[in-house]
């Protein structure tokens, strides 16, 4: 008997990692003060990559991702909260309390008015 693999399907999710910044770096402070134009909201997209954005108080910030997983929501969280961190970290934004909001684009794509 063959069996045959059974493909998963994977799913598109839209991660929104909200968070606040934490005793930032004198270094630190002044980058995001010389790049604040370049993060303003309305520049933001939901992209592999991810997309950061802040206002000119330098309190809260958003990362937005464009997530494709084989997994479930819970998944795609994940990921996101691990992209999120790693950023953080390279470029060295101290930072507490990230909360993540998911959506499956699928639920959107096919809502019915």
């Amino acid at each position: 008997m063959v069996t045959i693999p059974v493909m998963s399907e994977s799913r598109t999710y839209r991660v929104t990692i909200r968070g606040r910044f934490g005793a930032l770096s004198e270094a630190a402070r002044a980058y995001l003060q010389r790049h604040v134009d370049d993060h303003e909201i309305f520049k933001s997209a939901y992209t592999p990559e991810g997309s950061f954005t802040y206002d000119a108080r330098i309190d809260f910030f958003n990362l937005r991702y464009e997530i494709k997983v084989d997994g479930d929501a819970a998944a795609a969280e994940e990921s996101g909260l691990v992209e999120a961190e790693s950023f953080l970290a390279t470029m060295g934004f101290v930072h507490r309390g990230l909360k993540a909001t998911v959506v499956e684009m699928s639920t959107v794509w096919n809502h019915e008015h």
